[in-house]
């Protein structure tokens, strides 16, 4: 059978391949759910079954934004303890977040996914780690919840088995046991994982960090991860309370502790990273482990100024992450580009430390490096899939702006013109084409109501 191609021509072009190409006026052709070919000038003549043909003046074409950190059940509780530290938050929402449900959860997962993916995003991830006693099957409606949306979909499924009774930060209701956390992230690889090139959903195994998971967790999760074949995540110094947890309960620091429980390697990556010495960045390049940079939410948390300069010079693979909405509240991933480049800009580097197409390839090709996706997505080359963004910027917001990429990542928010997931189009003309967004919306607010009311009760 003949294959269907999508022809976008006359747009700028990011490829974001090994050697940065861009084209200024060029073209895309997608074939099924490949890209057949990119170029600069038009598109080559005599192209079969071709069903769409897009003229992209005005736009630039990047590949898909890939999010490597997030939380989706905080899209519920979003706007609550916005003067809190990490630590504070936390035990100020974990109350809250001690009582979501299935119905929750699902409705959480789409106003997440819906926020991103209408920004730019087609490979998303979600790091749950919540699992109340009796909540339903929260791993299958956040997976659900993302198979509806369209979007190229990572479940790193979390666990904590260290309540407040063994010292830890969440209520006892809301943890598993050290057994039934293995037995259930298992059962969720068993059922969810595909391995296949075009993959659409994958799991990953992913206690959620050194102050809610015991060493037993860390080391047997790991463990299981490499049995399956597949990748592992956590939080990892995230800020200097956890540096000194690590070093008063485990007598060193959280990348030596890490590296003592399995847990470095080209198949591991960890959200945050901001207190990373000289030591700890060396073990990451050594080891290939990868790194999850949130800059809006590490601002908004207090936690510090990630090294990311640093880690690129030295090798470490780093992409971006929203994190949580309940300390990142637009939820949007594209404004971590802009984000990522202002914030470390404050740090020691200034204005050396990130230029637009470093943040652009942290967003993009450095989150398919951190999913071990990198042969797959993350740039426009051919024989990748077709996860492909085309960025309106010709309007006022950017129009006078020569430079395309530098108008993306400097300016304001770009609307999407189109976004295309396995070569299918997830959202045209600013808004998503295969779920009902004002839909989304009630649910989210009625849950998050419910929520509300359920907490307040204790």
């Amino acid at each position: 059978m003949a294959a269907s191609r999508i022809v976008i021509e006359n747009c700028a072009i990011a490829t974001v391949d090994a050697n940065d190409t861009e084209y200024a006026s060029g073209y895309v052709v997608v074939a099924d759910n490949r890209i057949e070919s990119v170029g600069a000038g038009t598109a080559p003549a005599g192209l079969e079954n071709v069903v769409r043909r897009i003229d992209g003046t005005g736009h630039l074409v990047t590949p898909g934004l890939v999010n490597t950190h997030h939380h989706f059940y905080q899209w519920i509780t979003r706007g609550l303890a916005t003067d809190h530290n990490l630590f504070n938050w936390l035990v100020a929402l974990y109350p809250t977040w001690a009582r979501l449900d299935e119905p929750m959860a699902r409705a959480a997962a789409q106003g997440s996914l819906a926020m991103m993916a209408r920004g730019g995003v087609t490979t998303a991830m979600d790091h749950h780690y919540v699992y109340p006693q009796g909540s339903g099957d929260l791993s299958g409606a956040i997976i659900g919840a993302a198979s509806e949306m369209g979007v190229r979909f990572t479940l790193a499924r979390g666990s904590m088995d260290r309540g407040t009774s063994d010292g830890g930060l969440p209520p006892d209701f809301a943890v598993e046991s050290l057994e039934g956390a293995l037995a259930a992230t298992e059962a969720t690889i068993d059922k969810h994982h595909d391995a296949s090139f075009d993959a659409m959903t994958q799991i990953a195994v992913a206690p959620c960090s050194p102050f809610s998971v015991s060493t037993d967790l860390l080391s047997q999760g790991a463990e299981l991860a490499r049995r399956k074949g597949v990748r592992l995540h956590t939080h990892g110094s995230e800020t200097v309370e956890e540096e000194e947890f690590c070093k008063e309960l485990f007598g060193m620091g959280p990348t030596d502790y890490f590296e003592s429980t399995g847990w470095l390697g080209s198949d591991v990556w960890m959200a945050h990273c901001v207190h990373m010495n000289d030591s700890d960045i060396a073990a990451f390049a050594r080891t290939g482990t990868g790194v999850a940079h949130c800059p809006s939410s590490n601002a908004r948390l207090a936690a510090g100024i990630a090294r990311v300069p640093d880690m690129l010079k030295a090798g470490v693979p780093v992409g971006l992450g929203v994190d949580g909405t309940a300390s990142n509240e637009s939820g949007e991933l594209h404004t971590e580009l802009r984000n990522a480049l202002l914030i470390n800009r404050l740090g020691p580097h200034r204005e050396a430390a990130l230029n637009a197409r470093q943040a652009l390839r942290l967003g993009t090709y450095g989150g398919a490096q951190v999913l071990g996706r990198a042969d797959q997505v993350g740039s426009i080359e051919a024989g990748k899939l077709a996860d492909l963004v085309l960025w309106k910027l010709d309007t006022l917001a950017h129009s006078s702006i020569a430079d395309p990429v530098i108008a993306l990542v400097f300016g304001a928010a770009a609307p999407v013109t189109l976004s295309l997931v396995n070569g299918k189009t997830v959202v045209e003309d600013n808004h998503l084409t295969t779920v009902d967004e004002d839909a989304i919306a009630r649910s989210a607010r009625d849950e998050a109501q419910r929520l509300a009311r359920i907490a307040a009760q204790g």
